[in-house]
């Protein structure tokens, strides 16, 4: 500033260190940190940052980041008191489609809704994009499989156990597929006899496959 400037004023800004509840501050070589780049923290992850804030470090977080009209933000405070999930909700919103883009927040909020949903049925499906199951891609284990093994049918128990290892072994998948634990694209499966052809593939690349309520993967034809 003094080589270049010489009767002018320079002027600097500065805030607080950001830190967390906990004491924990934000930097590059912090745990769990976030970056803006998407190739380093996908609007996805974005989202899921800010919805799992912990509820004391909420009120500092719409200080700090939020970019609506102080009125606006009053009442967002108020709301953090009353109801913190919705106000979380706001702000990941808020916050991801600043960074990234409305359709990149809608794209990452779809997602949340249909994996942490446990009802989400073969309808949700349909209504996946493509950009929403390659989030998806990178949020839950994921499976290469070659084209060739899906062309003419395959087994669901060989798929379960031999083209990707969600289950251990034939006898395995055979009990999952009894207990009416196995899902293919939210679709129950019943029958041990029943296969996965290229008429499951979603655009033509993509195979949900649910594993009991919790376990979620995903089969990538290349």
């Amino acid at each position: 500033i003094r080589r270049n400037l010489t009767d002018a004023k320079a002027y600097a800004l500065t805030t607080p260190l950001l830190t967390k509840a906990d004491g924990s501050k934000f930097g590059k070589s912090a745990e769990g940190n976030i970056w803006l780049d998407p190739d380093m923290t996908s609007p996805y992850k974005m989202y899921q940052f800010w919805l799992n804030a912990s509820d004391a470090d909420l009120p500092k977080f719409i200080k700090y980041f939020s970019l609506k009209e102080r009125s606006e933000i009053k009442v967002l405070l108020q709301l953090a008191e009353e109801n913190p999930q919705e106000a979380k909700r706001q702000l990941s919103e808020e916050v991801t489609a600043t960074i990234h883009s409305k359709e990149a927040m809608e794209s990452a909020r779809k997602v949340s809704q249909f994996l942490f949903n446990k009802k989400a049925s073969s309808d949700d499906v349909q209504h996946l994009g493509e950009g929403d199951l390659k989030t998806i891609a990178q949020e839950i284990p994921r499976f290469e499989i070659p084209k060739s093994t899906i062309e003419s049918g395959v087994d669901i128990v060989d798929l379960l156990s031999e083209s990707t290892d969600i289950t251990s072994s034939k006898s395995e998948a055979r009990r999952a597929i009894k207990g009416k634990a196995v899902a293919v694209n939210k679709r129950k499966i019943e029958d041990i006899e029943s296969s996965v052809g290229m008429e499951d593939l979603l655009f033509g690349k993509y195979v949900l496959i649910d594993n009991g309520k919790k376990n979620k993967f995903i089969l990538e034809v290349s």
